[in-house]
């Protein structure tokens, strides 16, 4: 007797329910939020920084490409790999650094620098110093520290209100709509209309595409000592402070306990082996990260990873056609891109202000690292995050706060996993 055949209506169905299981329309959308949002708001600088060290259009096409692929693979690989919504970001205040920094520097000096900085990256994740530092921040610190990060972002969503109001407000009221009654599709319905609004109003700069393949440009490495001191250990020092101590914060204060030292350790390796076509930092991202690991990306925590597995597929896209995905970011309008990363990160800065907040022996010292961390202050050349939580520590120690005995649970299962953590009622799906 040959077995049962399936019918097509059954196929069809299973099909539909293999689609919806790993391509979730939140997650999916979660994903696409956090390359937008990254690449857009400091595509600029990249480039900048490229062209001080005297890049060609080919050369700069090259830095896309490796740090779109780069990106692409530590934030999928890595994911899949603990079940944790791990997203990695070239690092920004690196670039702003190599802008001012690679002047009168040749490309192959500057490639030996940015391998320098990936070294040392490995190194901190091979010998588990900088995870065994950041184990001993208390969550209420790491929250405030989020949140920190995150408020100009939130602000931000209005202070574009008040000058495009013919876009923004749009968004915000679509946003408020959909959050009502279709939670799901809150963000992706406002910055459909955002993007209609501005269509409408002519404000998409698109001219001068170009479609192509990018193509991978290999620059033999340099040592210069001169460069390696003044260009690869500050890079690497802004890279740590600025990019992956906040990036570990998002991923505790998410109540992920997934283990740091093999996701700097993979960061610096993958940043070593693309250095010489141009890729000059890769880290935990902050800000990206936290759109992923809120939720919006998921109802389920544990699900959550598919976010950063579908940003990773993206960034691999920015690489693969980075000229032409450069092109289009650029062409968006900057009023669109702060208003679609306000209204997406709005649910994350509430959880972390209330994490942060929740503990009132804790209370002072959070909200010093949030003030603090929000100021945006910069003191010998590191930014407010690393101020901000050495403010938090200092105010602890001082005020006699102590940290709370029981560990936060992580949400994923697998590796690190403890017990689910407790999420808001989500609205009925």
């Amino acid at each position: 007797m040959h077995p049962p055949q399936l019918s097509s209506p059954t196929r069809l169905t299973k099909l539909t329910r293999h689609i919806r299981s790993v391509a979730p329309a939140d997650a999916v959308t979660a994903g696409f939020l956090a390359v937008l949002i990254g690449i857009t708001s400091s595509v600029a600088i990249v480039i900048t920084a490229a062209q001080a060290a005297g890049a060609t259009g080919a050369q700069i096409t090259s830095w896309m490409f490796a740090l779109g692929i780069g990106m692409g693979v530590t934030c999928a690989g890595l994911s899949l790999r603990y079940r944790a919504p791990v997203v990695t970001a070239w690092s920004t205040p690196g670039a702003a650094l190599l802008a001012t920094g690679l002047h009168g520097v040749s490309m192959a000096e500057a490639v030996g620098a940015f391998l320098l900085s990936a070294v040392l990256v490995i190194v901190s994740g091979a010998t588990g110093w900088f995870e065994r530092v950041m184990d001993r921040i208390p969550v209420p610190l790491a929250s405030a520290l989020l949140a920190g990060v995150l408020v100009q972002f939130g602000t931000g969503l209005f202070t574009k209100m008040q000058q495009d109001v013919a876009v923004v407000f749009p968004m915000f009221a679509v946003y408020l709509a959909c959050k009502r009654w279709l939670p799901r599709y809150a963000v992706i319905g406002a910055l459909a209309a955002g993007a209609a609004v501005s269509a409408v109003r002519g404000e998409w700069r698109l001219h001068g595409l170009h479609v192509a393949l990018a193509e991978p440009v290999f620059v033999r490495p340099e040592f210069s000592w001169q460069v390696l001191a003044g260009v690869g250990l500050p890079l690497f020092v802004v890279t740590m402070a600025s990019q992956n101590l906040p990036g570990v914060a998002v991923l505790r204060g998410a109540g992920y306990r997934t283990p740091v030292s093999p996701l700097l350790t993979w960061t610096g390796i993958v940043n070593a082996v693309l250095a010489p076509f141009g890729c000059f930092g890769l880290n935990l991202a902050a800000i990206t990260a936290a759109i992923c690991t809120g939720p919006e990306a998921h109802r389920d925590p544990r699900r959550r990873y598919l976010a950063s597995v579908w940003a990773g597929l993206f960034y691999v896209t920015v690489g693969l056609f980075g000229g032409v995905v450069g092109w289009l970011l650029t062409a968006m309008p900057a009023a669109l891109v702060m208003g679609i990363a306000g209204l997406g990160l709005l649910g994350t800065i509430g959880s972390s202000l209330r994490a942060a907040v929740a503990d009132e022996r804790m209370r002072e010292p959070a909200v010093v690292t949030f003030l603090a961390t929000a100021s945006g202050m910069t003191l010998a050349g590191i930014g407010s995050t690393f101020w901000g939580l050495l403010a938090g520590v200092l105010a602890m120690f001082v005020l006699g706060g102590r940290r709370r005995r029981g560990r936060t649970a992580a949400p994923q299962g697998g590796e690190g996993a403890e017990e689910p953590v407790k999420e808001p009622e989500a609205a009925p799906r």
